[in-house]
């Protein structure tokens, strides 16, 4: 969901970059083939398990074999850098999905444990040089991890599972090769 009509991505713009550049480079939304693997958190994990359903929800729709996702839990957000890391380096994945929910409470917890697991995903994609997913909702409220993680198209999971798809088709893509 994005706060306002003028941050979406103009198709036709996007089009109009073709005449202007010698290349330009777009991921499909093909997935079969992918292996991806699913990095859980178990802390607010009643939203973690909607994120997942939602990656369930889209699997078929961009063509990744169940036997191609594998799915492991964590106790928590802070712990999933590691759990990344070690599917990333495994050789067995193309990408990897970190999904969980760190919700503000009255204390500062949030702020470490939210910042830490998104430089710690961010620093296993750049060491690796594989797609590593922030599917973890960071909200104020739960009605919000609520409403990004209800079933349909605006579920983040299944989002993650796009955006994972996407970026190793643009990685892979022969400009780039």
């Amino acid at each position: 969901m994005t706060s306002s009509d003028k941050t979406v991505l103009n198709e036709e713009a996007l089009r109009a970059i073709d005449g202007k550049v010698g290349a330009h480079i777009e991921g499909a939304h093909d997935g079969r083939g992918l292996r991806i693997g699913v990095a859980c958190a178990r802390f607010n994990g009643g939203i973690t398990q909607r994120l997942l359903e939602g990656v369930f929800e889209a699997q078929a729709r961009l063509g990744v074999d169940s036997q191609d996702l594998t799915v492991a839990w964590v106790p928590g957000a802070f712990e999933l850098p590691l759990l990344a890391k070690k599917f990333a380096t495994s050789g067995k994945f193309d990408a990897v999905l970190a999904l969980g929910a760190v919700i503000r409470g009255d204390t500062g917890h949030y702020d470490f444990v939210a910042g830490e697991c998104a430089r710690g995903l961010q620093d296993v994609a750049l060491a690796t040089e594989m797609p590593i997913v922030f599917g973890v909702l960071t909200t104020n409220t739960v009605a919000q991890a609520l409403e990004r993680s209800e079933s349909g198209p605006e579920n983040k999971g299944a989002e993650a599972l796009e955006t994972a798809v996407e970026v190793v088709r643009v990685l892979r893509s022969a400009a780039l090769q």
